[in-house]
């Protein structure tokens, strides 16, 4: 009874007659299986990559993390001032953001590069969030209410994305549709500080960045005095810069010291300005607190704001639509600078450390009124050049910083804003891709440049978020197209000898019969023997693009292969709607023309770049076996060469290929390995495998009936020479290399002949 229900289920799911062996979900599960308490183990340790160097912390890595921590610190403290400008938030929250992002980091980094804090593309991410949410509930929640909000929601989202390791979700977005925004963003933001810098007010300085330049130009006769602080610290900043590369490349054995006072130019620029402009306005303040430039003001000190964030959830879903781009703007940018200056400076990050270490920066940042803060290039690159050598560096900044906070705030009443306009504008101005950065996107893919074009484009002339999208969606879109339309070729045969002298070395390589922009069109490649097709497609082969694979298999046979019937002799109630045949004035040039063709024998693909296969495609593997040998009007061999994955073949074995026996004695590959130890050395294979049926199962069509009585390629004697067959011997059809399916192919034609 059990054995007839056992039957029946088998027969109801269709379950094979015949099965061979291959790869099952339960060996693709056993990876997993190994030892799962080390991999949790492995797992939390993972999550804090500081135990692994800490315990090697040594006093040579302290004076590197001094001087770059310090170095950094510096740098950040102007900055994150400037960059809370951009946010439309008051000062000291920039330095709330880059006191926690330098000082959390290091406990989870696995960048000893990265410095985390403020940057300008976040800033005025922010800066539109808090505009949009202000426009739609006037006045309901401040700036930093929702800024913080942003932080704490964001820094969660990326937390989770971290935490369940899909940080491989970043590798969609290329590097031209990332330089393409940071480009567009920086040309925004530099566009939108200019009036700060020339004293303009009047107009929306976060419209469109071309609506902001036409305004700017139109507002150049009303220039304050604010642009003689704002014009001089850029000319100092530029002017430092350049001198101090001048004397580098002249005094080359003073780079290091002409290095520190370059960096060391916004702090000094700043400290000028702040002298200038309490030596100008300290008696021009008027009993009402009006100075004739705009200056900073009160700068609370200390941290003003720690304890547990009040997140209100109408506010949360008041910004929920912006949430998208803000998390994008606040991974991309981090990973990106990290797999920087990671291969620059040999080694390699963790992206999924790196988003938990982004995540957990941004909440526990919500918890000391932060905005939202990642990875910032300049600041990178010079922490990378001041010779940090462990994240620790990071601690010394947040030192600086918290310094700067409790200490300097008095001092800060005095900056004028025309100076943090002159460095913000200093600073994103190295965000802008170069030419030369541009040109190698072209030459390289065209339309990846295209998709940096567009982002920039897009940025320009709407705003970032929808340049973020556009970059995004353009690069899915260029994606699924190389997807859903690969490159393939027919192969023919050539030749090549070693031009060694007295070398008489040589092997056949396959290459495309048709011209590939890649080998010597005055050579001849000789095609495959009449009657044998072999192509290789360039990509998996999957559900988008299988049906364009079918049709040009197919109509590569219907256009160079012989018809098996002659459709002169069917009547013309008998002929397919789809397919009437020749006319009957043309019926005998037709029949000569066809005769002259050869007869489809085999076709021969070359599975070496075909990573994985699915269901469709397997189906329309399996129509176009259908569809030619229709055409053909008898059985017609598929041979599968370099098969590079178990699940592939399953997927193949399922469809019914690689099963049928073919028409040749040519040998199996094979290859040296241990020798036999089980005495079944004089034993023929053929002997070996009793359940192999004499022909093939095609789950579509049945039983060829014209493969009966053929000879299995693989059924050859086995010699006691410690030999044995490297592919199974229960699917002959496929092949180790191209090569050998060619031959296997072409045999099978010469013994058919």
């Amino acid at each position: 009874m059990a054995t007839s229900a056992k039957e029946l289920g088998k027969k109801i799911i269709g379950y094979p007659e015949r099965v061979v062996p291959v790869v099952t979900v339960k060996d693709w599960f056993s990876q997993f299986n190994r030892n799962p308490i080390q991999q949790a183990i492995n797992y939390v340790v993972g999550l804090f990559p500081i135990i692994g160097w800490i315990s090697r912390y040594n006093l040579g890595w302290l004076t590197g993390d001094v001087i770059a921590g310090l170095t950094v610190g510096i740098v950040l403290v102007p900055q994150g001032m400037s960059y809370a400008q951009i946010a439309t938030l008051p000062v000291q929250y920039g330095l709330y953001s880059s006191f926690v992002g330098v000082l959390i980091y290091c406990f989870f980094a696995t960048s000893k590069d990265v410095s985390i804090g403020p940057v300008a593309v976040m800033s005025l991410t922010v800066s539109q969030i808090i505009a949009h949410v202000d426009d739609a509930h006037p006045g309901k929640w401040e700036g930093p209410e929702i800024a913080t909000t942003v932080a704490f929601i964001c820094g969660f989202i990326v937390l989770g994305i971290g935490l369940l390791r899909l940080g491989w979700l970043v590798e969609f977005i290329p590097a031209p549709a990332v330089s393409g925004f940071m480009t567009g963003s920086a040309i925004n933001i530099a566009s939108g500080q200019v009036p700060g810098l020339m004293g303009i007010t009047g107009f929306n300085t976060r419209a469109a960045t071309y609506l902001v330049i036409i305004d700017t130009l139109k507002g150049l006769p009303i220039t304050t005095r604010d642009a003689a602080f704002g014009l001089t610290g850029l000319f100092a900043l530029y002017a430092i810069r350049i001198l101090c590369d001048f004397f580098t490349k002249r005094y080359p054995r003073r780079a290091r010291v002409f290095f520190f006072i370059s960096v060391f130019r916004n702090a000094f620029v700043i400290v000028m300005l702040t002298i200038a402009s309490w030596l100008y306005t300290r008696h021009r303040g008027g009993t009402k607190g009006k100075f004739p430039i705009k200056i900073l003001g009160t700068v609370p000190a200390g941290l003003q704001h720690v304890g547990q964030p009040t997140i209100d959830p109408e506010l949360v879903s008041a910004l929920a639509g912006e949430l998208p781009v803000a998390t994008i703007i606040l991974l991309l940018e981090h990973i990106a600078i990290s797999k920087s200056f990671g291969r620059v400076n040999n080694y390699k990050i963790n992206p999924n450390q790196e988003l938990i270490a982004i995540g957990v920066t941004n909440t526990i940042g919500s918890c000391f009124g932060a905005y939202p803060a990642t990875g910032s290039f300049s600041r990178s690159a010079l922490k990378s050049k001041s010779g940090v050598r462990t994240p620790a560096a990071g601690i010394l900044s947040a030192i600086v910083v918290i310094v700067a906070l409790y200490g300097l705030t008095p001092a800060f009443f005095w900056i004028p804003n025309a100076g943090l306009s002159a460095i913000i504008i200093h600073a994103v101005a190295d965000l802008v891709a170069s030419p030369r950065q541009v040109y190698s996107y072209w030459r390289v893919s065209p339309l990846e440049f295209l998709i940096w074009a567009a982002a920039v484009l897009v940025t320009i002339f709407s705003t970032i978020e929808i340049g973020v999208y556009v970059s995004v969606c353009v690069s899915l879109a260029l994606l699924l197209i190389r997807v859903a339309h690969p490159r393939g070729y027919f192969l023919g045969k050539i030749t090549l000898r070693t031009d060694a002298p007295g070398s008489k070395d040589q092997r056949d390589v396959f290459v495309p019969l048709a011209r590939d922009g890649m080998t010597n069109p005055d050579i001849k490649v000789s095609p495959p023997a009449p009657g044998v097709i072999v192509y290789r497609f360039e990509e998996s082969y999957l559900y988008p693009n299988s049906s364009i694979v079918n049709s040009v298999l197919v109509d590569y046979v219907k256009a160079n292969m012989r018809r098996g019937k002659d459709m002169s002799n069917v009547k013309l109630s008998d002929r397919p709607w789809n397919d009437p045949g020749p006319r009957q004035a043309d019926a005998a040039y037709e029949q000569e023309r066809n005769s002259g063709l050869p007869d489809i024998h085999a076709v021969v693909l070359d599975f070496s770049t075909v990573s994985h296969i699915d269901t469709t495609a397997t189906q329309a593997l399996i129509d176009t076996r259908n569809e030619i040998e229709r055409w053909a009007d008898h059985p017609v061999e598929f041979h599968f060469a370099s098969i590079l994955s178990p699940w592939i073949r399953r997927a193949l074995v399922a469809g019914g290929f690689g099963l049928g026996t073919p028409s040749s004695r040519a040998p199996h590959e094979i290859a040296a390995v241990v020798p036999y130890r089980d005495g079944l050395g004089d034993r023929q294979l053929s002997d070996l495998r009793q359940n192999v049926r004499e022909h093939a199962d095609d789950i579509e069509t049945g039983l060829s009936t014209s493969a009966q009585g053929k000879e299995s390629i693989n059924s050859f004697g086995i010699e006691t020479t410690g030999y044995a067959p490297l592919l199974p011997l229960d699917t002959p059809f496929f092949h180790l290399d191209l090569e050998s399916a060619v031959r296997a192919a072409e045999s099978g034609l010469e013994l058919r002949s």
